[in-house]
């Protein structure tokens, strides 16, 4: 390739004038039209659709001895972020809200972690009728929808059918669809999230789930109310299967298991809503392996209607979750039945309807129980869920327990091994090349790196007074594809290799609004044409595109991603390899010198990429450099995430692992700079200065405290161009213009 281009590489600069669309020389046509920023997510979107069905095939979980199955659990614990200790307090019995003749309802209280609290019904049989005890524990994990987003049902109460049986029954309150505690007491704002989704977008970031939160919930109350019971068992409806099916995967003491519309193929949980998001689930996991690692002796699955989701509201991720067919879930059942001893039972109800009499007794029978279908209907018409511990308390519980763990999490940062080892010498960068690695494969999700040849296309779109401009493709795997446009000034002397700098453009930018220098231009306000400008210092310029244009349709590749332990960046970081890749091969490029510096989502761009591709000589990173993990999930903070539509922003667990400032050190021993304004929007001057006086500790230990800087100017969001330009042109060793 390179030897090609240095053929052509004379004439075409020495030319005065080139005709339009006449390709660079040594690379093939560009032929390609319409919007290539919907045709990126597109193929994105294709790849991942292909991957999603190819891990689903290959998906292997050995639960064949108890050695695989204690293996398997660990590894659904780390997914669901289950690792916080529970706490072991005292269970507090309170008021008694329902008496009956054969059994007492009274409300109960558990501890969780040591700073929050279960709560939940408790049916408890009178010893008169059941002198030996209850004859089972049962948890119900029962739907929060509306009544009116559930199929029917006959008319009554449940747990007192459980209770009438003998059976000791736990109802627990789950965390709700509601709205109302979404919101920041603190900042005076609300959205229109689920309190569902709410918990989810703090805890996420902190490397934890809510289906983790309510599962263990669930698990710290069998040590209060199953302790002295043989037969254990639960029950779900709805969002209550969701966790159940978790739950009876976890733990072995379960008996019999009864999930009611909520079994089926997980391959596109990306379109249910954004709390059931679990980073990379579908690796190890469907509903088949969960139900594969259940002890139960008996697992019924009724494969009725799943309630009727409302739709998304403000700052809210869309979803479209329908019931999947009865075929669909006797096809993920039968995949079970190839797992585990003994096959899930799937009961499809007629009529329609939930915890119908034929699923019960099934249930039942589990745990050596026989349904009475005599038991008076006037007995079981009474409802006591109104009575149920208030759903704000465990809500704001959840809350408060998420954020400490978030204020915590820079402690935690603290102690990793790229701060505690932190002295130049062989032990450090064996820790950076590890960090390094973990940070691309762990946290981002890297992609096979067997990229396809570049097969590079391009056509000439600019000719100014001192440069060209040449649109550009390239390959990088089946669908996916790099474009951008390459400037390259004119004096261009035979032979002559010049740095490069890849000009990053933010949300829903193209790589022309970074190019352009009409001042009337809506990109002009933020870019101010830095690429055009540095291309006329003499930098040969490449301003690539990212695909984080699009709205939600772009959005939607993190969801994609995310089960397979990917996420929107995995992509970027592949088409920028590849990218940088192809521009060391040109024979005008110094390869030694290729620069980052992006704006916005484009300092986004400056802080991942070149953390993990090393090609990349320096970074800047302009409009976006915080104290990041706050920004993601606090809820103090006014320009927090957790209150945006921008539902596509967190990372799992990387308030554990890489805030910006261990990403600097990533970068480290190259130079890193930051571009700040005062009056921009996307941070606060103190929460960036906090964080970037860690990253100039971390170079100064270092001994290179000298290739850290950053310049604040008074303005908004926007590239200032005044020390950046110069860092460029010291550290890229290129003269600045007289």
């Amino acid at each position: 390739m390179s030897s090609l281009c240095a053929l052509f590489v004379l004439p075409i600069f020495a030319a005065s004038f080139s005709l339009a669309g006449e390709p660079l020389p040594g690379t093939q046509p560009f032929t390609a039209e319409g919007d290539l920023s919907v045709q990126m997510v597109e193929g994105i979107d294709r790849w991942l659709m292909r991957e999603t069905e190819r891990v689903s095939k290959a998906r292997h979980l050995d639960v064949s001895t108890p050695e695989a199955l204690t293996t398997a659990r660990a590894l659904l614990r780390q997914r669901l972020g289950m690792v916080d200790a529970l706490h072991t307090g005292q269970l507090e019995r309170m008021e008694t809200v329902g008496p009956s003749e054969r059994f007492d309802v009274r409300t109960v209280r558990w501890p969780v972690f040591d700073d929050v609290m279960g709560q939940g019904l408790l049916y408890e049989p009178n010893l008169l009728y059941e002198p030996k005890g209850a004859v089972a524990f049962v948890v119900l994990l029962d739907d929060e929808s509306d009544e009116n987003a559930r199929p029917p049902r006959r008319d009554r109460d449940f747990p007192s059918l459980l209770a009438e049986h003998g059976c000791l029954v736990l109802v627990p309150k789950m965390v709700g669809l509601g709205k109302e505690m979404s919101g920041s007491v603190f900042l005076g704002r609300k959205t229109e999230q689920t309190h569902r989704e709410w918990i989810y977008r703090q805890a996420f970031e902190v490397g934890r789930t809510l289906i983790g939160y309510e599962a263990q919930s669930v698990l710290a109350s069998l040590d209060h109310f199953a302790r002295d019971q043989k037969q254990v068992g639960i029950i779900g409806y709805g969002e209550g299967a969701l966790v159940a099916k978790y739950v009876a995967a976890l733990e072995p003491r379960f008996q019999s298991v009864l999930l009611s519309g909520h079994f089926g193929p997980r391959e596109s949980l990306w379109r249910e809503p954004i709390y059931r998001n679990v980073f990379g689930l579908l690796r190890d996991f469907g509903d088949a392996e969960l139900a594969a690692m259940s002890a139960a002796k008996a697992y019924v699955i009724e494969a009725c209607d799943a309630p009727k989701l409302a739709p998304s509201g403000r700052a809210a991720a869309p979803h479209s979750e329908s019931t999947p067919t009865v075929e669909a879930v006797r096809a993920e059942a039968a995949r079970a039945g190839t797992l585990r001893k003994k096959p899930p039972v799937v009961i499809v109800p007629e009529p329609p309807g939930f915890w119908t009499n034929k699923a019960v007794e099934a249930f039942l029978l589990g745990l050596g129980v026989k349904l009475d279908a005599n038991i008076p209907e006037s007995i079981l018409l009474w409802n006591p869920h109104g009575m149920c511990p208030s759903e704000p308390r465990f809500v704001r519980e959840l809350e408060a327990h998420t954020q400490r763990i978030l204020r915590e999490s820079e402690r935690v940062r603290k102690a990793l091994p790229i701060w505690a080892k932190l002295k130049p010498g062989a032990e450090w960068d064996a820790v950076q090349k590890q960090a390094r690695a973990d940070f691309w494969e762990k946290v981002i999700g890297k992609l096979p790196t067997d990229y396809l040849p570049p097969n590079p296309r391009t056509r000439l779109i600019h000719d100014k007074e001192k440069w060209r401009g040449y649109e550009v493709m390239l390959d990088v795997q089946p669908d996916i594809f790099a474009w951008g446009t390459l400037l390259v000034p004119k004096d261009l002397k035979p032979g002559e290799r010049r740095p490069v700098v890849v000009c990053q453009h933010g949300l829903e930018g193209l790589p022309e609004d970074t190019i352009t220098q009409d001042e009337s231009a809506p990109a002009w306000k933020y870019y101010k044409g830095f690429a055009a400008r540095l291309c006329e210092r003499g930098f040969i310029v490449y301003a690539p595109h990212n695909p984080y244009r699009g709205g939600d349709n772009f959005r939607r590749i993190q969801r994609e991603a995310n089960p397979l332990g990917l996420s929107l960046f995995s992509f970027i970081i592949a088409q920028h390899d590849v990218t940088t890749q192809w521009l060391a091969s040109l024979p005008f490029v110094d390869a030694e010198r290729i620069a980052f510096y992006g704006l916005s989502y484009g300092g986004k761009t400056a802080m991942r990429v070149p953390s993990v591709l090393e090609r990349y000589c320096l970074s800047i990173c302009s409009g976006d450099f915080n104290e990041w993990v706050m920004k993601c999930a606090s809820n103090t903070h006014p320009g927090g995430y957790i209150f945006t539509g921008e539902w596509e922003i967190w990372e799992w667990d990387l308030a554990h692992t890489f805030n910006y400032a261990e990403m600097a050190l990533l970068i480290a021993p190259r130079p890193f700079m930051v571009e700040r304004g005062h009056d921009d929007g996307v941070g606060l001057d103190e929460d960036v200065g906090h964080e970037f006086a860690k990253v100039r500790r971390g170079y100064d230990k270092l001994g290179i405290g000298e290739r850290t800087e950053i310049e604040w100017f008074d303005g908004p969001h926007t590239i200032h161009g005044v020390g950046t330009f110069k860092f460029l042109h010291k550290w890229l060793r290129w003269p600045e213009p007289k």
